[in-house]
Order: C-alpha cells, then sequence, then structure tokens
C-alpha cells in the first residue's frame, strides 16, 4: 500500500509540473523540495516545454 501512495504523489507532482510548463511557468516555480518528488515536477515541466516547442500548444 505505502508504495502506490509515493507513486500517486510522484504521478500528481509530474502532472502538476506539466501543466505548469503548458502555463509557461518558470521550472524555479517548483513547489517541492523532496529530491524525488522534485525531479518528477521537473520532469514534467521538461516536457510539456518540449511540447509547447513543438507546437502542440499555443
Amino acid at each position: 500500500m505505502m508504495k502506490r501512495q509515493k507513486r500517486d504523489r510522484q504521478t500528481r507532482a509530474f502532472s502538476k509540473g506539466y501543466k505548469a510548463g503548458i502555463a509557461g511557468r518558470s521550472k524555479d516555480n517548483c513547489p517541492y523540495f523532496n529530491l524525488e518528488i522534485k525531479s518528477e515536477w521537473l520532469g514534467g515541466w521538461r516536457e510539456a516545454v518540449t511540447d509547447r516547442q513543438q507546437g502542440l500548444f499555443k
């Protein structure tokens, strides 16, 4: 059970990072300090920035 909660938190961090990236916010806006969660957020942010650069979002 513990493992699933941890993964859910990471998944949520990833999607919040993705939304921040799509919105054009800076990666400095990452609200997390825990390294694992922060890296998920930044991964989502980077993916969103890539998607925006490829013209998937305006």
